[in-house]
This record gives C-alpha cells, structure tokens and sequence, in this order.
C-alpha cells in the first residue's frame, strides 16, 4: 500500500516560516500529480499548491509570493516551503499524490496530515 507521510508542522507565531516535507513510499507507480491541500475547521479542503500532470505549478492566491513548492524525484518527496505566514494560514496541511490521465484521475492517495498553527 502506498503511504504519503508528511512531517514539519507545528507552532509558528506570525510572519515566521516552517518547511513541510511528504515523502512517499510503497508505490508500484510514478505519480505526475503531487501537491499539497490545506483543510481549516468548517472548511473544505483547499489546494495550496500542486505539480500538476503537465508539468506546471498552481498556488492559491493566497500564499503566491509566500509558499514554495518543490520536489525531489529520487526521493519521491515533495516540498512546501511556507514564509511569512498568516494565522488564517492554519490548518491541517494534506499532501496528495495521484496518477492523472486527461481528466481523469487513475487512482491517488493522501497522506494523514500535518498541522499548521499560526498564532502569537
């Protein structure tokens, strides 16, 4: 079974920074999809900035110039490099993994969460 296990949240008051790492394992395929998604309480699950299928990087309007993210293919991990953030930043930060055709995706899966507190 494939496993995405993300590490680095924490505590951070405002305007400081954390770096947040997913690395996957057990996978019997290549992902061309990876990213990460961000979920506050009584709010649905957000994307936060993803390695699309083609190749190309989305962020939300909301932390572009903030967040960074990065991957490493010979570790199969993926970064988010997260700066100056805000307390509406917190959340549970999900790193997500999938094989996309087209459309459609073939199958993907979600790490467990790391959360994110900004706070003074």
């Amino acid at each position: 079974q494939v496993q995405l296990v993300e590490s680095g949240g924490g505590l951070v008051q405002p305007g400081g920074s954390l770096r947040l790492s997913c690395a996957a394992s057990g996978s019997r395929f290549s992902f061309n999809a990876m990213g990460w998604y961000r979920q506050a309480p009584g709010k649905q699950r957000e994307l936060v900035a993803t390695f699309t299928s083609g190749g190309n990087t989305n962020y939300a309007d909301s932390v572009k110039g903030r967040f960074t993210i990065s991957r490493d293919n010979a570790k199969n991990t993926v970064y988010l490099q997260m700066n100056s953030l805000r307390p509406e930043d917190t959340a549970v930060y999900y790193c997500h993994a999938g094989l996309v055709v087209g459309i459609t995706t073939i199958q993907d899966y979600w790490g467990q969460g790391t959360q994110v507190t900004v706070s003074s």
